[in-house]
Parts: structure tokens; C-alpha cells; sequence
């Protein structure tokens, strides 16, 4: 800054002046001021539009509105009409020239004011100012002295107020710039958001800082307890549970028989910092070593196997801003869902975040408050990472990271930011904290090609294949020798994958199998935790409540909904993609073998033996239960395995099933559940489960009635069904009126289908073939003695490539005449040079209603698709058609029920019975697919009295293409004569 220009800060590159160095973030029974709550505030549209003297303590601010701190600028007024500004969402571009450090002139700033009391007897001459998170750039006064400026949004910042502060009336004025030169290194992939977020507080000053270091020795049981304190008086340490008492903190202290932390067990030892001036500081400390062995990650000797998410901040009211029971949310549902680590993706998390992991157990990547992702685009020209003009603002970060968290046993490795480039200051920053804490790894993808100063070969949506290759140890060379045998000595992670956008994500358990198959590999992070959609109403006379996205906001670049794509949604509600998550990394396998009569117990956990487990089992025979029981199973050792015989009480209920003979599926179901409470759930919580098929249906088909089709005025009947003589269409079931079956291979795209990192999104591909205008052409429709044929021909306009198509429908025979059973045989022949895989294959069709009763036998509950179904078992489940749509932020494809034996869809005009022969895959929805596929919102979509079903033979997988792979080869559904059956009756 200079006198000249008194915002120059706004633009040099410098992170910051007046404040104090970095620190950790502590508890302390010193006296503290917090200035949360309204502000006076008004937003100036730039620097030309600048409030002149409002921070002198005597400025009237009375006409200025009241503001919540923390909170983000944005987000006001929402759900309705935002009153400061809109949020903008970009993935990679900048919303702003790329002309660095220079930021627009017409640069949005908030002018924030509070008055706050100071009571008689406070410290003041030894107090520090203290914000928790400022977006972009501020600077700030106390009664008109200008205490600094600073950046680093996800940083903690604070100041030196001993000379400004005094008893009594006090005025703080921070003046908050959306953007600075700080916005190119703050590129994450979210919404641009601004204000004063995070906490400020004035806290009085006695330890100045404190670092625990606590070790593990594996071999020997033993702790090594050391605490580096800096304080202007002698401090003392006291731990009770180990003996340590009014010790020198420095010692160090060797304990035996020392519990480890670990995600598992977080053992947390209570202690206390005791100085001589009287101030106390509670500790909590956790004891582990983390350490690559022979190329391997491990914590405490164990291999870690990370089932991890990235995390972003975000609540869909408050955006950035959390309040410490959403953090927790989060941390209880990752736990539930047998998730055990956390990627910060891409800053520093609020400080309770951190705590909460200590407190429940997730291992943590600490991630730098970094990324210049909007220089890729121009090929990285003028990117910061290898300017040595930005050299002190990446070193800077790298310490206020550190030095905020460094007292957290769940973090164990530091990550220096995300796709940044690569270059001598990300070098500076890993060897910065490798001087400063050694306990730890340094992590960082965007070297993945060299991998020189971290301790981690970090990779992102790579393939399975790659992803073994890598397991093996079999990866491409790097260009330097050197590199290269060191990147081969380091485990690997994946620090994104499984890209959780709309429907998906597929492929789940094929990364899990590859992951548990190689030593090497440390498992990874999927991308991400929670959709970044905005709570917004309609704004019409009857509004309607929708999650908005990129575009919504009128931006002028923008990425539309790649900021949703979480496993959970904006109102953290389970996704159907982390219930899959949570079945593909169970931390214990279970496999029952019907044909030995065993079940295997397979013990993934890091060091935790499965004591802590209830093993149950239950039997259901066509859905219905026939028995269940508690299952013994010895204690299994991580990285064990138990085989248990099955007990007499489990034989005797399957004898019981095999001679009821029922003509039904018989399954045998184990689960895993919580024996007694832990900190994230309670007893009977279900960690883990396994089927087996223990008596498969008859395999002998239903005989057939050689029943006629018969000719009428205008339609065909043939027993209970009337068909269209035109079209061939079936019209009515008996009582029941229908529309359809008819040859279906359209879906509502999905995000995967519609965008790719790799190459053209799949959804071109099927647009070019014109797979979402096809025309159904009736060729014949030919009664006969047995039944009724109809051929058709499924082809768009301006293409020579069609199915060919064949409907036989004939009569099952039963024992009630009025209970006859329809059949539908379907035979689809390509016509031509398919060269694209198809969405779908399968016959559509609909009945009048705006909802239903459903209920079917196969796997459930939730959505599955050939890809995605590790986490639906077989069983009979019973829902409504509205209760089967998933809410994606962006409609598509969603809600199908995969390999359904039979249904049940009832309405107030009747049931509509449907079997497959042997299964066949099950959508109904209040809405058309041409419907679902132009909505852009929830609240776009309008039933339309018609309930629309799907009987597919197949789907093409889901995969996470959106940013990552399609799906393997065994899920794509390619264009191939194919014949499937599916049977119809009714009831009432």
C-alpha cells in the first residue's frame, strides 16, 4: 500500500500486513468477546463507491442495514430475491479477466461496522483481534486506527489490538473486497461467495502457541509425549490418565500400554496447559504414527485403507457459513455411512470440523486454501505456482494451515491445495512443512507426473485399469530416473473419483475390488460429499421451493450443475449413490455359501477386531420372513478371516422353507450391526450385510391356453386384453386401461451421459443418431389362433439405421380364468451399422393415475442400475410411485428398480400385476420421459395424469463420465438382436 493509493492491497500480491504470524487454533480459559451477531453494513459497488470515513468511531451508520456475521454477502434474502449481489458458480474459468494480480475496478465491497463493549478488567493490553474466515481481501480499524489488510479467505487471520482497544465503547470497521489478487489462488470449484464468514472474535492473549507432538511405537506399545510451547511465562502439563502431572511440557514423556488413535478408536487422552500466570488450556491428545512402509500408507504399523469423500463447506441457505450441528451432521452421517476419511477439498476447514474428527474418528487430508485451476485454460501461462513474485503469499498459506491444525491427531497428511499448476512455490510449500512437522505426508496431485516433494502419488478419475497398473507398480515413467524411483516407493491415493454428479455414481465396486486387491493402493476420496445447490423459490403467485445451479443466477460464465454432484443432497439427505458407498466400502465382508452351508467373516477394519459387532441373520421365503437368530462368530482380528457352520436354528428354518415349497425364492440375509452404542450411532446400526440364494424358483414356465385373438370393431381381444386393430397396441387389461407396450431405448439423460472429461459426452453421440426423436412404425398386426403378432420398425428421421421389432402376445393359463396371465415376448433385430450403444432397451407404456402403490420382489429398496446395485438386496419391498423419484437437482434419469422378479402396481381403477420372465428392470413415474428430459428444475416437472412405466430388458451403465470414466465394458448396452419376455395380469 501507498499513500498514492491507499487500496493498493487490494492488488499487490503480498498476503497480508499487520497481522500476527500463524498460529494453532485452541480452547483457553481466558477471557474472549465474541462479535457474532448484526452488523451495520452496506455494499459499495467498487472502489469508486467507497463510504469516505466510515471507520472513525463517531461515523453515523444508523441508516445502514443490519447484516448477520458470520455470513456470506450473497447469500441474503435467499430463498427469495438475493439483496447483495447474486453467487456466481464457475468450475475452472475465472469470472473475471485473467490480467493477474489485477482484479476489475467495479469490484463489490462490503463495509462492515460493530460496536462492541469491552468490560472493566478485560486484557486489552495483551488481546488479539480474531477472524476465522474473510472472502476475498479486507482491512480492517478499531476506533480508527488501521490495525492491517490481509487475504486467504479460509485462513484465520489476527491482529495486534493491545493499542486500539480500551474499556468501554469500541467500533470495528472492516471494509471486505469481493475480489483481489488472493481470488486467483482461490479458484475451488464452488460459488464465488463474499463477507465476513467465519467467527471474529477479540480474545485475550497469555500462550502465544503449542505444538503436541504425540507418537506411537507399534512394537513396543509405548508413547512419546512432548509439547513445544511458546508463552511469555513457564506452562505446565498435565495429562491424569497417564501419570504426567505439573510436568515440563518439553520432556519427553515415554507411557506404556498406550490405546492409539486411530478412525476406528479415536482415543483421545484428556490434559491441561497450566501457566504461571493462571491460564489454563484444555488438550486433547491422540498418539499415532503415520509412516510409508514398503511403499505403503500406514497408521500405528496398519496399512490405512482411506474410504474417504472430499468435503466442501455448504449449506444451502447459509452457503459457506456453518453452525457447528451441520458440521456435526456431517461427520455422523460419514461415519454411518462407513466412510472414515475426509479430503478438506480445497482449504482449510472451520476449526470445529476438525475437532469433530478428533472427537469420532476420520483420517484427514488438510488441504492448503489453493488452487489456480482458470490458468489451465490459457496453458498455464502467468500461473502463480512458479512466479517468484508469489512465492511469500503460496508460503503463507502453507503456514497458516500448518500452524492452525497442527494439534489434530485425525489430520495425517498435509495437501498443498488442488489443481494448481506445478511449480517452485508448491516446491517451497512441501519443503516449508516438512521442516516444520515431519510427523506427517505431504500431499499434492498436480505433480502426479514427478511426484518430487510429496510422499504420495496422488491420482484423479483414473480407470480401473490404469488404477491396477498403478496397484501393481506398473504405471508410465517419469521423465527423470530419480522421479521415477521414488514416485514407484509411494503408496498411491486417489485423491478424487467416483464423481457423485445426478444418477450414479457407476462403477463403484469395481475401483473397491482393484483398491483391496493392492497393497499399494491407499484407497481415495470420492468427489464429493454434498450438492451446492441454492434453497430458491419460484417467485410466482404460488411459489415452489428448488435447489438452484450455475446460470440460475444470471451469471455470465458459469458451469451450470457441475456444482451439484454430491452424495448427498443440498438438504443432506442420503443420495441413493452413498447408500452404494456405504455397501462397496464396508469395512467387513460377509459371504454366505448356501452350497457348503458356511458364512465367511472377512475383517477389512485398520486395527479394530470385530467384537464390536452383533451378527444376525434372517430368513424370507418369496419376501416373507420364516426365521432369524443371532449368529455366533468368534473374534475376527483386522485383516482376518472367520469361517462360521451355520447353527442349527438357521438349518432348521431353511429345511422349514425347502419343504414348504412355496414355488418362491428362498434368501438367507446376514448382517453386522452395532453391539452397544458408539459416539456416531447406536446399538443395531447396521455396519454390514450378505445374501445368498439358499432355493431358486421353479424353472419350468407357466403352461400357455391356446387362446385365440378375435377380431371385433376396431380392436383385437384376446382373453382379458383388448388391443388397438390399428396399432396394435394394448388398450385394456381387464378392467384396466393401458397404453402401450411399445419398444423403448430413450432415457432422460443423466449428467454422465451428457458430459465428459474424457473425449465426447455419450449423449452426443445418441443425439447424432437421432435416439431421442424415434419413430415407432407399425408394419403388421396379425391375430391368430394362439395369439397375436405385431412387427414394427423403431427408426429416426433422416437415419437408414432402425430396430426391427416383433411383439408375440399370447395367454397364460391359470387356475381362475379371470386371473389369466398376458404374455409379452418382444424380438429386436438392428437394421444397419449400429455404432452406439443403446440407453435403454425395453417397452414403455402407461395407465391412468398421479400415483400409486408399488410393490415388487427383487432388489430394493432404492434405485439400482447394472453399475450401481451392490447396495440393493432381494427381498420384497412396497413404495409409491412418488416416494420412487429421486430429487436430482437437475432431473434425469432416475429411480429404476433393477432385476425385478415380479410387481405390483396398484391404483384406484385396479392392480396391474407384472412379471418378469426371469426379471426385468422397473421405472414408473408420475411423468413422460420427454418430460423429465426438458425439466431443468424439481419444479419443471407436472404430472400429467398418467402413470408411465418401464419394463426394460437393460440399461447402459451410469459410470461418473460427467468427470471421470463411462462405464466398463460389460455395462455398455450395445445395439444386439436381443428377445426378453414379460408377463401381465391384473387384480382388485
Amino acid at each position: 500500500m501507498t499513500d498514492l493509493d491507499p487500496h493498493a492491497y487490494v492488488e499487490d500480491r503480498s498476503p497480508g500486513t499487520g497481522r500476527l504470524r500463524p498460529r494453532a487454533a485452541f480452547a483457553t480459559d481466558l477471557p474472549t468477546i465474541a462479535l457474532d451477531g448484526d452488523w451495520r453494513f452496506r455494499l459499495a459497488s467498487g472502489l469508486d463507491d467507497l463510504t469516505a470515513d466510515f471507520a472513525a468511531p463517531e461515523f453515523d451508520d444508523s441508516a445502514w442495514e443490519l447484516l448477520a456475521v458470520p455470513s456470506c454477502w450473497q447469500m441474503t434474502g435467499l430463498p427469495g430475491e438475493p439483496r447483495h449481489g447474486a453467487p456466481a458458480y464457475t468450475n475452472i474459468l475465472y469470472p473475471f479477466p485473467v490480467d493477474p494480480p489485477r482484479v476489475p475496478r467495479e469490484n463489490p465491497t462490503g463495509e462492515y461496522r460493530r460496536e462492541f463493549d469491552v468490560p472493566d478488567g478485560f486484557p486489552a493490553s495483551a488481546a488479539v483481534l480474531r477472524f476465522e474466515g474473510v472472502d476475498s481481501a479486507f482491512v480492517v480499524w478499531l476506533n480508527g486506527i488501521r490495525l492491517g489488510d490481509g487475504k486467504g479467505s479460509r485462513l484465520t487471520s489476527e491482529f495486534d489490538v493491545s493499542a486500539a482497544l480500551r474499556p468501554g465503547r469500541n467500533v470495528l470497521a472492516v471494509r471486505v473486497h469481493q475480489w483481489s489478487s488472493g481470488s486467483y489462488l482461490e479458484d475451488q470449484d464452488m460459488w464465488w461467495l463474499s463477507g465476513i464468514f467465519r467467527s471474529v472474535s477479540v480474545a485475550a492473549r497469555g500462550v502465544e502457541d503449542f505444538f503436541v507432538h504425540a507418537a506411537y511405537d507399534h512394537t513396543t506399545g509405548q508413547g512419546t509425549l512432548s509439547v513445544d510451547v511458546a508463552a511469555p511465562t513457564r506452562v505446565s502439563l498435565s495429562v491424569p490418565e497417564l501419570g504426567i502431572s505439573a510436568a515440563d511440557p518439553a520432556g519427553p514423556h515415554v507411557i506404556d500400554g498406550i490405546e492409539p488413535w486411530s478412525d476406528e478408536q479415536p482415543r483421545l487422552y484428556a490434559g491441561e496447559l497450566l501457566s504461571e500466570a493462571g491460564e489454563r488450556i484444555p488438550l486433547r491428545i491422540g498418539f499415532r504414527t503415520v509412516a510409508v512402509v514398503d511403499g505403503v500408507l500406514t497408521a500405528n504399523g496398519r496399512p490405512v485403507s482411506l474410504r474417504g469423500v472430499n468435503r466442501h463447506e455448504w449449506h444451502p441457505l447459509t452457503g459457506r457459513t456453518l453452525t457447528e450441528d451441520t458440521m456435526l451432521t456431517d461427520v455422523l452421517l460419514m461415519k454411518q455411512h462407513n466412510i472414515n476419511a475426509v479430503r478438506t477439498s480445497h482449504y482449510p476447514p472451520d476449526r470445529r470440523f476438525l475437532d469433530l474428527c478428533d472427537e469420532h474418528g476420520l483420517w484427514v487430508f488438510c488441504e492448503g486454501d489453493l488452487e489456480t485451476h482458470g490458468f489451465e485454460p490459457g496453458g498455464w501461462r502467468r500461473n502463480p505456482s512458479d512466479d517468484p513474485a508469489w512465492r511469500e503469499a503460496y508460503l503463507d498459506r502453507a503456514e497458516r494451515l500448518v500452524e492452525r491444525d497442527k494439534n489434530h491427531p485425525s489430520v495425517i497428511v498435509w495437501s498443498l491445495g488442488n489443481e494448481a499448476g506445478t511449480g517452485a512455490n508448491l516446491a517451497a510449500s512441501a519443503a516449508w512443512i516438512r521442516r516444520r512437522d515431519d510427523s506427517r505426508l505431504i500431499h499434492y496431485e498436480g505433480d502426479w507426473a514427478s511426484c518430487a516433494y510429496v510422499d504420495l502419488y496422488s491420482r484423479m478419475y483414473i480407470g480401473v485399469a490404469e488404477l491396477a497398473a498403478v496397484g501393481r507398480g506398473q504405471e508410465a515413467p517419469t521423465a527423470d530416473p530419480a522421479d521415477d524411483a521414488h514416485r514407484r516407493a509411494l503408496p498411491a491415493v486417489l485423491c478424487e473419483y467416483g464423481h457423485a454428479m445426478g444418477t450414479g455414481p457407476g462403477g463403484l465396486s469395481e475401483y473397491q475390488q482393484v483398491i483391496e486387491a493392492h497393497p499399494r493402493l491407499a484407497g481415495g476420496f470420492i468427489w464429493e460429499w454434498i450438492d451446492h445447490g441454492i434453497a430458491r423459490l419460484t417467485g410466482q403467485e404460488e411459489p415452489h421451493s428448488f435447489y438452484a445451479y450455475g446460470g440460475d443466477f444470471g451469471e455470465e460464465v458459469h458451469d451450470g450443475n457441475f456444482v451439484a454432484d454430491g452424495l448427498l443432497f443440498p438438504d443432506r439427505t442420503p443420495s441413493p449413490g452413498l447408500v452404494e458407498y456405504k455397501k462397496v466400502v464396508e469395512p467387513v465382508r460377509i459371504r454366505v455359501d448356501p452350497a457348503t452351508r458356511r458364512i465367511d467373516v472377512h475383517n477389512l477394519h485398520h486395527s479394530r477386531d470385530s467384537g464390536y459387532l452383533d451378527f444376525r441373520w434372517t430368513v424370507e421365503d418369496g419376501g416373507d420372513p420364516v426365521g432369524s437368530g443371532g449368529l455366533t462368530v468368534p473374534v475376527t482380528p483386522a485383516g482376518a478371516t472367520t469361517t462360521v457352520a451355520w447353527p442349527a436354528d438357521l438349518t432348521a428354518a431353511l429345511d422349514a422353507a425347502r419343504k414348504n415349497d412355496s414355488g418362491h425364492e428362498v434368501w438367507l440375509t446376514v448382517t453386522a450391526v452395532l453391539a452397544a452404542d458408539e459416539t456416531w450411532a447406536g446399538a443395531g446400526h447396521e455396519i454390514a450385510w450378505s445374501q445368498g440364494q439358499v432355493v431358486a424358483p421353479p424353472a419350468s414356465p407357466a403352461p400357455f391356453a391356446l387362446v385365440p385373438a378375435i377380431v371385433h370393431d376396431g380392436f383385437i381381444a384376446l382373453g382379458p386384453a383388448r388391443f388397438d386393430a390399428r396399432s396394435g397396441a394394448l388398450t385394456r387389461l381387464g378392467d384396466l386401461e393401458l397404453d402401450g407396450p411399445r419398444l423403448d431405448v430413450w432415457r432422460a439423460p443423466i449428467d454422465n451421459d451428457l458430459l465428459s472429461a474424457f473425449g465426447e459426452p455419450q449423449a452426443d453421440a445418441w443425439f447424432a443418431a437421432g435416439l431421442h426423436r424415434m419413430r415407432h412404425d407399425v408394419l403388421g398386426v396379425e391375430p391368430d389362433a394362439s395369439g397375436l403378432t405385431v412387427t414394427a420398425r423403431l427408426a429416426a428421421a433422416g437415419s437408414s439405421c432402425g430396430l426391427d421389432v416383433v411383439y408375440r402376445w399370447t395367454v397364460c393359463e391359470t387356475p381362475h380364468a379371470d386371473q389369466a396371465r398376458l404374455r409379452l415376448d418382444t424380438v429386436v433385430t438392428p437394421d444397419g451399422p449400429w455404432s452406439v450403444p443403446l440407453p435403454r432397451l425395453g417397452v414403455a407404456m402407461s395407465l391412468p393415475g398421479t400415483d400409486a402403490d408399488v410393490e415388487w420382489f427383487g432388489p430394493g429398496p432404492g434405485e439400482a442400475y447394472r453399475d450401481s446395485r451392490a447396495a440393493a438386496r432381494v427381498g420384497r419391498h412396497r413404495s409409491t410411485v412418488s416416494a420412487m423419484q429421486v430429487t436430482q437437482i437437475r432431473p434425469q434419469e432416475n429411480g429404476n428398480r433393477h432385476h425385478v422378479r415380479r410387481a405390483a402396481v396398484t391404483t384406484p381403477g385396479g392392480t396391474l400385476l407384472i412379471t418378469g420372465a426371469p426379471v426385468i428392470d422397473l421405472t414408473v413415474r408420475p411423468w413422460s420421459t420427454e418430460a423429465l428430459a426438458a425439466a431443468a428444475h424439481q419444479h419443471d416437472l407436472v404430472r400429467d395424469g398418467r402413470l408411465h412405466l418401464h419394463l426394460d430388458h437393460a440399461h447402459h451403465g451410469l459410470g461418473s463420465a460427467a468427470c471421470g470414466p463411462g462405464p466398463s465394458a460389460p455395462d455398455v448396452l450395445a445395439a444386439v438382436t436381443t428377445a426378453f419376455t414379460v408377463e401381465f395380469g391384473t387384480s382388485r
